[in-house]
């Protein structure tokens, strides 16, 4: 009998253990449905737009030297201009270009630069005797650029920049009349390739939402090279290069969608995503 007490005994306390170790247990974790939210986006997309462009430039002569000759000379000497100077000059110009954001833009344009007629002088001796000559000729030139713009900022439709170029320039000298007091020489002009690079500063104005009126100044810097050829015991003759000032307007157009600039500004779009709260395991 009393084993039968004991047995009962030992089976209600191993059920009131079980009970108790049932209720200290956690309850199963049901993880909460995700809680979509939104995120503000304000990716702005560029586009492509093309440029015409007419300036008015004035260039600077910064000298030259050429080669002369003698018969009492074993080498040859050097000379050099005593002045010269050009008259100003049209050009027309234009290009293709990609708007990348609201504050930067690059293109690529070609200018070509109408004749710009050239004056200038020498001094030296005639036969023995001092003398000065009247030099008259002029140049064209294409000028090819890379270039790259920050825009700074939009007010009232009216966008200022500024910029910087790199490229070449193919400059073509016709050919130099020398008159002296012993005649009249002319020596053939020169031609080729040279570096050059230019900065800009300016604004542009929004005529439409895709269409922008572009008006500044660019100065540019073409490197020296040859300026003319041999003829009656001078030459070549090598100019140092050009400082080249000039007064630009000209349109720019959207055609891949409208202006960052000019189009009506946007409220920013918002994107709706799925956010998973994290929970904390007890």
């Amino acid at each position: 009998m009393l084993g039968k007490v004991t047995l009962v005994s030992v089976v209600a306390s191993l059920g009131l253990a079980t009970v108790a170790w049932s209720a200290d247990m956690p309850a199963p974790y049901d993880p909460p449905p995700s809680v979509p939210i939104s995120i503000q986006s304000e990716a702005e997309s560029g586009g492509w737009y093309l440029r015409g462009d007419i300036n008015h430039h004035w260039t600077k002569f910064r000298g030259a030297t050429y080669i002369t000759y003698g018969t009492d000379q074993v080498e040859p000497g050097t000379n050099g201009f005593t002045w010269g100077k050009f008259d100003s000059a049209w050009s027309l110009g234009g290009g293709l270009g990609y708007q990348i954001n609201r504050h930067l833009r690059t293109d690529l344009t070609f200018d070509y630069w109408f004749k710009s007629s050239f004056r200038g002088s020498t001094s030296g001796e005639c036969g023995g005797q001092p003398c000065v000559s009247d030099d008259r000729s002029s140049y064209k030139a294409l000028l090819l650029l890379a270039n790259a713009y920050v825009d700074l900022g939009t007010y009232n439709g009216v966008t200022p920049y500024v910029g910087a170029g790199i490229g070449g320039s193919y400059v073509r000298w016709s050919d130099l009349i020398n008159d002296i007091d012993t005649g009249s020489f002319r020596h053939r002009g020169g031609k080729g390739w040279r570096f050059a690079w230019a900065l800009m500063a300016g604004a542009s104005v929004c005529l439409t939402d895709s269409l922008e009126l572009d008006a500044g100044y660019r100065f540019t810097h073409i490197h020296g090279g040859r300026m003319f050829g041999y003829a009656d015991l001078a030459g070549p003759g090598y100019d140092r290069g050009f400082n080249v000032h000039e007064a630009r307007a000209g349109l720019r157009y959207s055609f891949s969608g409208p202006s960052l600039h000019c189009a009506p500004q946007q409220q920013p779009a918002f994107e709706q995503v799925s956010y998973e709260p994290a929970v904390y395991k007890p």
